[in-house]
């Protein structure tokens, strides 16, 4: 029987932080980069705009063209091979991305099971020997091994295994 990994969507497989700044940049007039996200998020950055930096979330098109993150589809179709894949994705958060979510899912990573793409809230439902998520907090009731993919807002916590883009996933895994 294969060993299972959970993988996250946000900021570990799909690029949430590059369209989150552009379209934000473009509305206010603002430069903010990645760069500036180092060690928070963008609504601490304008915590007086919180409300509509959230509303970009909520609205359904939003997750249907992030950019995929770099050598995600070449390392999770190695992983494949060899192990269970599960894409687990906190959606329930914003239940309007749901099917943008899918689709883009289906048109990036065709060759996994969308039998695989799990929608849910509580990640600690997830039965897998690991979980690669940007979040810690989804490690807390996780019996499995997590593993923190870094993402600025997540730069500055330690006490977890950390991987740091694709190819250290796969040097971890094979």
């Amino acid at each position: 029987m294969k060993k299972r990994i959970a993988i996250d969507m946000d900021e570990v497989i799909a690029d949430f932080n590059a369209k989150h700044l552009r379209v934000f940049n473009r509305d206010y007039n603002e430069n903010f980069t990645v760069n500036d996200l180092q060690g928070t998020r963008l609504r601490e950055l304008r915590p007086h705009l919180k409300n509509e930096i959230t509303a970009y979330l909520n609205d359904p098109a939003f997750f249907r063209d992030l950019d995929v993150m770099r050598d995600s589809q070449k390392v999770i179709k190695q992983l494949s091979e060899q192990y269970e894949i599960f894409i687990t994705t906190a959606a329930m958060e914003f239940p309007a991305s749901f099917t943008s979510k899918y689709e883009w899912l289906k048109e990036q990573f065709p060759f996994l099971n969308e039998m695989n793409f799990v929608f849910c809230g509580d990640k600690s439902v997830i039965r897998a020997d690991y979980l690669i998520d940007d979040n810690s907090r989804h490690f807390q009731r996780f019996e499995g091994q997590g593993i923190l993919f870094t993402a600025p807002h997540n730069v500055n916590e330690t006490g977890y295994v950390r991987v740091n883009n694709w190819l250290e996933v796969r040097n971890y895994f094979l």
